[in-house]
């Protein structure tokens, strides 16, 4: 097939593009499951290299602005703990970490884009859309963090400080990685920690602080991390990987409400939180087996398991009170996940002699989750076990030149066991009968893709993706006697259809990609807001539709240029006629984007990016409108072969007031946040 092994330039930097073209070819996403070149996958791929990732550090340690900066289709930053209303196409991605998934399917906290530090990641693949390859939660896509290997240098030395431009607030980071390797042996291990201030609006006064979800700023964070591979012999290797991660507000500022009504923004002022700093804690470790020539394939056998525990901040919320604690009742929520599983994969190129590749494996995932209402020791969520069992078959057949056609199927077998609980007193003390419902579902998926030229690629796409309604959320409001979990509606899956048209263009100075995507839910799962901000689960039928368009050029052997738009629509059933006519708000589609970017080297090691981030208005005829915003960035690097690599960066340089989209498309007193004003940022990086 000719031009069989050409990935697309999109999202690769200055040292991509010094690249050969066969350097290029062989690139492979781990997160197809098979050892696939990303030309001949049927969908939408991305990948965010180690100097994507680098270039925008100098402005952000926040993984979702770093996404949204590089993907068309992602929703803004919160710029918060939380992740809730960032999604990846109008429907939540599944976030792993060395193919470890970091949801939880039972009870979303929203905190799972929150699990690893920026210091411990080498690169990140991202396949958009919904599909079924890495199980259930991608009903927006997956986005594979993949961790460090170790490196040729021994060791890697990381320092840096930001502050917003005209403030005495300063945000401090450090880490340090060690690499040793051998014939056999590869080890990486390292340490990260910051210390982070408060942040400034384009008006020069302090953001308002989440005291509900939670916030990076006003905190600290530290984060441990080993990945150790062992060569057992030629053709076998096991790997460890464990990763620690700790974030924790201070509780120093106190949150004062803003107005929506008249634009004013929510702000902060000194003073001691009541009850504890919300935190993140979460413990994540894997081992991989491979065998590269077990009965003439490639088998890849993980076990993982994580820790998660998630604690939000207080309030007097009329869903926490309770007479029997007395009048005016503070508490706050905790949520706590246990997950273990196994990801067995066989892959087999060439079955029997013929130009048909087979993937074949077996996941097993068991969750425990319960949410708790922390000061007082009550459950808002009972303990609820969650077991999945999923075998799945892929084939690939490429024996007609230039076309290459998959088809696959997965079978999702889930139990929910959930015991005898009552709810808390705000919804009545709520007896439920507990109970084991289970689910089948056959998730399918075909694909082609014809290369029409050494440089031009056409695919399209049939893919259905697998998720859990948010569980917790459903049980924890129930406040109609009688009902029992086997019989409970709201507890049946989220299975979105995603149907996709691309076309790409590549060549060594141009690089286009283009697609059009249409995403259907027949019982969806939407979030609502009540009174206290609180997110209850809607089911009702969405249809999602969008166009996304990249665009990266080599205009010179110095310079690069590129952009990236996306335009997202989604609508729901809010009548239950059966047909859609109610636009989805904010919290669960993104802005119509376009996202400019120029890279130049100078020379004798000086190198700049300057990029703009255009939000364009938006109309919902459901729920609040939105004024969109623009914001630019700038950065300078400059790499010295004996002091190391210097990196100062301008977030935004216009020092633009604004309203975030999510505040503005969710109003609410306490949490009209605006975004960040102009921030400099100054980095250190040295390897030896």
């Amino acid at each position: 097939m000719s031009g069989k092994y050409l990935l697309p330039l999109l999202g690769l930097s200055f040292s991509a593009f010094s690249q050969t073209a066969t350097d290029i070819e062989r690139v492979s996403v781990t997160a197809t499951r098979g050892a696939y070149p990303v030309s001949t996958v049927p969908a939408a791929i991305s990948i965010i290299s180690q100097e994507d990732i680098q270039a925008q550090l100098a402005h952000t340690q926040d993984i979702s602005q770093l996404l949204g900066n590089l993907l068309p289709g992602f929703s803004p930053s919160r710029q918060k703990l939380t992740a809730a209303g960032e999604t990846l196409r109008g429907r939540e991605p599944l976030y792993m970490i060395d193919g470890v998934p970091q949801s939880n399917p039972l009870r979303n906290g929203s905190r799972d884009g929150k699990t690893i530090d920026p210091a411990m990641i080498e690169r990140i693949e991202v396949i958009r859309g919904a599909n079924a390859i890495q199980g259930m939660g991608a009903s927006g896509g997956i986005i594979n963090i993949i961790t460090k290997s170790a490196a040729d240098k021994s060791h890697q030395l990381s320092a840096g400080f930001s502050t917003p431009t005209g403030s005495d607030s300063q945000s401090y980071k450090a880490s340090y990685l060690f690499n040793h390797a051998n014939e056999n042996t590869e080890l990486v291990t390292g340490l990260s920690l910051t210390s982070t201030g408060m942040y400034r609006d384009g008006n020069g006064n302090l953001i308002g602080v989440d005291g509900t979800q939670g916030d990076t700023q006003d905190a600290k964070s530290q984060d441990l991390f080993l990945k150790l591979k062992q060569q057992l012999s030629a053709e076998q290797s096991l790997q460890l990987m464990v990763n620690h991660f700790d974030i924790q507000g201070n509780g120093d500022y106190l949150s004062v409400p803003g107005d929506p009504a008249t634009g004013l923004p929510s702000t902060a002022m000194k003073g001691n939180a009541e009850g504890e700093a919300p935190q993140n804690k979460v413990t994540t470790a894997s081992v991989d087996y491979q065998h590269q020539a077990l009965w003439g394939g490639q088998l890849t056998w993980q076990v993982f398991v994580q820790d998660f525990a998630a604690l939000y901040g207080g309030g007097r919320f009329a869903a926490f009170q309770d007479p029997a604690y007395g009048d005016n009742l503070y508490d706050q929520s905790q949520n706590k996940s246990k997950k273990l599983g196994s990801r067995l994969t066989w892959f087999k190129q060439n079955l029997a002699g013929t130009d048909l590749d087979l993937v074949t494996g077996f996941d097993w995932l068991s969750d425990e989750t319960f949410q708790e209402l922390a000061l007082t020791g009550r459950k808002w969520v009972p303990q609820a076990e969650f077991n999945n069992l999923a075998p799945f078959i892929q084939l690939r057949y490429d024996g007609i030149q230039d076309w290459v056609f998959s088809l696959g199927g997965r079978y999702e077998y889930g139990k929910l066991k959930v015991d005898d609980f009552t709810t808390l007193a705000s919804y009545n003390s709520t007896f439920v009968q507990g109970g084991e419902p289970s689910f089948n579902e056959l998730l399918h998926n075909l694909g082609v893709v014809y290369q029409l030229s050494p440089e031009w690629r056409l695919f399209a796409s049939y893919s259905e993706g697998f998720s859990m309604p948010d569980v917790g959320r459903v049980l924890r409001g129930i406040n109609q006697p009688g009902l029992s979990v086997s019989s409970f509606l709201s507890l049946q899956p989220v299975v979105s259809d995603n149907r996709e048209i691309g076309l790409e263009y590549n060549n060594r100075w141009l690089s286009l990609q283009s697609s059009y995507f249409q995403s259907d839910s027949d019982l969806g799962s939407r979030l609502q807001p009540d009174a206290d901000g609180i997110f209850s689960v809607q089911r009702e039928r969405t249809e999602i539709s969008g166009f996304e368009l990249q665009a990266q050029a080599y205009i010179s052997s110095n310079s690069l240029i590129g952009a990236s738009y996306a335009r997202t629509q989604g609508q729901y059933d809010g009548d239950g006629d059966g047909k859609v006519e109610s636009d989805l708000g904010g919290v669960n589609v993104a802005p119509e984007r376009l996202n400019l970017y120029w890279q130049h080297n100078w020379g004798n090691g000086l190198s700049t990016r300057i990029q703009a981030n255009q939000l364009f208005d938006m109309d919902f005829n459901a729920s609040s409108d939105f004024d969109g915003y623009l914001t630019m960035d700038a950065s300078i690097r400059y790499e010295h072969s004996q002091f190391g690599v210097f990196t100062l960066g301008l977030d935004n340089l216009g020092d633009k007031q604004y309203i975030t989209y999510h505040s503005q498309t969710n109003p609410a007193t306490a949490s009209h946040f605006a975004g960040m004003g102009r921030t400099l940022s100054l980095s250190w990086q040295q390897a030896f």
